[in-house]
């Protein structure tokens, strides 16, 4: 189940975030501010806590989709 909710997390990464830095630029506010939590963490350390961001909510989504009662 980890597994699954890892790809699905991985897989939604890149286009939530060109989707958020094409709205944020409508507003003029760089993308990297809000990947890095307004400068507070660096890039790679942002990226990586709003990945594991998206991997709390898929691993939440894998948990309700998974079958438990099939045989």
């Amino acid at each position: 189940m980890a597994l699954m909710a890892a790809i699905v997390a991985t897989m939604l990464v890149p286009p939530v975030a060109l989707a958020l830095g094409l709205a944020l630029r409508l507003f003029d506010i760089p993308l990297s501010v809000v990947a890095t939590f307004g400068g507070a963490l660096n890039v790679y350390v942002g990226t990586l806590v709003w990945w594991l961001g998206g991997f709390g909510l898929a691993l939440v989504y894998a948990a309700f989709a998974f079958p438990w009662h099939a045989a």
